[in-house]
């Protein structure tokens, strides 16, 4: 019998919010999470194995729930129990991406890819995620042509199918003109793993996402190098099983040491280290003033003094990453100084603005530049956002702002961090959810 260990319903979002009364510094140790995005490229990869795949140090967030149970619709025996993610191969398959479910991560192209390496054939809706947005997949669809699949699509989602004897090797460019995709990297690493002989993937991403699935498929018996042109994959025709660590979430220290930053504090993470973090943050964060050295078992930063203005770009690894940029924007509203933000991976990340303005901040937007200017006092405000990283983004700001304030939009934040609100009233915050009031009808 399929099944899973879970303590959250995936298939209701929540009516919570939260209250942050702000202006306390932020000090103390926390342990961070397994990464929420390399976990959800690695749960994809867990279902091209032959044999049972133990997952561990998995993060327990909805996505890891809602990408068990896109498992078990597959035909695969799926559990979570604590930070543990197994996932047994299927007996009787569904070559199918749960139609609701599979739009609620945005990892839905690398599940169908996995079904489609293993099985030949899979369907699946269009991707979800986050909205901050359009998300380009074209690279995704390219690499299952290219595996010698027919791919055809209507207002539902899209059927991928091959002809026997199933994938095939090939070659695909996963370049897009925002740089590599890091999905589709994923997508064709996976198609590759299981193809009889040896295929390119030019313009590869090296994202700790890409990188630590080919260790995972490589440790695992599929031939992967890299070289100047590109990511070599032979793949394999039983591909093992066994257990494999989740890396720490880099996004998830990255927004910690932010929110000490922000309110004048210090802290020490545990199941990181300096690094896991790419050079790209760890410049910014110096720039702003922000110091990080490595511990046992973990890292430390502090202040060396006041926050400073900084001027930065996200970009591919190991530049600046997306995923921290609504974050850093809320930091540097304590900042001296104009900061600007640029955006070099999506063509615009703008969606947390309208918050951090209704909190008094200086910020703006001109095209994929955001502008931040400090050092800017924060009041408290009424606020709500549609994705992970801005929602975020907010609840920094709240953290440093005078007063006390509401938060929406904890659906998204559960679906990135296990326990951040946990982790930061452990440091000293003063955080208290609750249920959202409805008017009665």
């Amino acid at each position: 019998m399929n099944a899973m260990t879970h303590t959250h319903s995936v298939h209701a979002r929540d009516e919570v919010v939260v209250r942050v009364t702000g202006g306390r510094p932020l000090t103390g140790r926390v342990m961070v999470q397994g990464s929420k995005n390399i976990a959800l490229h690695l749960y994809a990869a867990a279902l091209v194995a032959d044999e049972p795949v133990t997952l561990q140090g998995v993060p327990a967030i909805l996505d890891t729930d809602v990408c068990a149970q896109i498992l078990i619709h597959t035909g695969a025996h799926a559990t979570v129990a604590g930070d543990q993610f197994t996932v047994h191969p299927a007996e009787h398959v569904t070559p199918e991406v749960h139609p609701d479910l599979g739009r609620r991560v945005r990892t839905t192209c690398v599940l169908a890819a996995a079904v489609l390496a293993r099985h030949g054939r899979v369907w699946f809706p269009r991707p979800g995620g986050d909205a901050f947005c359009a998300r380009l997949f074209d690279r995704h669809l390219a690499a299952m042509e290219a595996a010698g699949a027919v791919v055809t699509s209507d207002e539902h989602g899209f059927t991928a199918r091959c002809g026997a004897p199933g994938v095939r090797p090939f070659t695909v460019d996963a370049g897009t003109p925002y740089g590599p995709s890091l999905g589709a990297t994923v997508t064709a690493l996976l198609l590759a793993a299981r193809a009889p002989g040896t295929s390119l993937i030019t313009n590869p991403s090296i994202e700790p996402e890409v990188t630590e699935a080919a260790r995972f498929l490589n440790e695992r018996g599929v031939g992967i190098r890299f070289d100047r042109d590109g990511l070599h994959v032979t793949g394999s025709e039983h591909i093992a099983g066994g257990r494999f660590r989740v890396a720490g979430d880099r996004i998830e220290a990255a927004t910690m040491i932010m929110a000490a930053a922000a309110t004048g504090g210090s802290v020490t993470l545990g199941g990181i280290t300096t690094h896991h973090m790419p050079t790209g943050l760890t410049a910014a964060l110096a720039d702003a003033g922000i110091l990080l050295a490595d511990q046992p078992g973990g890292m430390c930063m502090a202040l060396t003094g006041p926050l400073h203005a900084v001027e930065t770009a996200t970009g591919p690894h190991p530049g600046l990453p997306t995923d921290t940029a609504p974050q850093l924007a809320a930091m540097l509203t304590q900042a001296h100084g104009t900061s600007i933000v640029a955006e070099r991976i999506y063509p615009r990340r703008d969606t947390h603005i309208g918050g951090l303005t209704a909190f008094g901040a200086a910020v703006s937007s001109k095209g994929a530049e955001i502008y931040v200017r400090g050092v800017t006092p924060l009041r408290a405000a009424d606020v709500a956002a549609e994705d992970i990283r801005a929602v975020t983004a907010l609840l920094l700001a709240a953290l440093a702002a005078d007063g006390t304030s509401t938060i929406r939009g904890m659906y998204h934040l559960r679906r990135g961090y296990g326990r951040l609100l946990t982790n930061l009233a452990t440091l000293g915050a003063d955080i208290t959810t609750l249920p959202e009031a409805h008017p009665c009808p």
